[in-house]
């Protein structure tokens, strides 16, 4: 699971460091996870989790309060979650995940993408029973066996779990993030996550080469580009 973990980040930061990009996406997650889970991070651990992860992106302080305000307010624009999945050149699998407050617009986006890269978008399923939607929460940490019982005893379903260099990675379904997170808090304290996400991991790789990746990044660039794409998972390996 891992190895998996690593090569998607790997390909994925190459269409990562548009600023701007950065920060919408960041105001729009931390905006709605506030609007729904309060605007407290202390009682609100996803929007913890968001702050947390948007300060180590260097995101501007100001953009993280803005986004509070706004749920605070209850006004604003009224984003909603749209995923879709399709199949990339070579026959990678992909999963395109939204915020959106036009869902028409976005469909029309996101498939205009996928028809100028020659590849093929799909209906709801078709590729995402080849992903495991797993939470993945890493840290400094020694003692493996005494963060497996922690986990266990809080009713955790652990799917895997890594130990390397001092560094423990914990890989749970995405539903027992909250807990998985609240169970190592309670052991260890305040912890310092180097990663701490939720993400879809593909269950196995498919292998692209040659002009395949040429137009698969092209692919990445013009999603990423979009405004209302927040993430895209794949299994491509090049």
């Amino acid at each position: 699971m891992g190895r998996a973990y690593q090569n998607r980040k790997v390909s994925m930061a190459k269409t990562a460091d548009a600023k701007a990009k950065v920060y919408s996406k960041y105001g729009r997650e931390i905006y709605m996870a506030a609007k729904s889970g309060g605007i407290d991070p202390s009682g609100n651990l996803t929007l913890r989790g968001l702050i947390d992860r948007a300060k180590k992106d260097q995101v501007p302080t100001h953009v993280i309060e803005k986004a509070i305000d706004k749920a605070k307010g209850g006004g604003g624009e009224d984003f909603a979650p749209a995923r879709y999945e399709g199949f990339g050149p070579g026959g990678c699998m992909v999963i395109v995940d939204c915020l959106t407050d036009n869902p028409n617009r976005t469909f029309g986006d996101v498939r205009l993408c996928f028809t100028k890269t020659k590849c093929k978008i799909g209906t709801q399923g078709a590729v995402s029973h080849m992903f495991d939607h797993s939470a993945i929460l890493a840290f400094k940490h020694n003692d493996e066996d005494a963060v497996l019982e922690a986990l266990l005893s809080a009713d955790v379903d652990v799917s895997d779990i890594e130990n390397e260099d001092g560094k423990l990675t914990v890989f749970t379904p995405h539903a027992d993030y909250a807990k998985a997170k609240q169970a190592l808090t309670d052991l260890l304290g305040e912890i310092d996550f180097e990663v701490d996400e939720i993400q879809f991991m593909p269950r196995s790789v498919t292998p692209i080469s040659g002009g395949d990746v040429v137009m698969f990044e092209k692919f990445l660039d013009m999603l990423n580009d979009l405004d209302d794409v927040q993430n895209v998972f794949h299994d491509a390996e090049y």
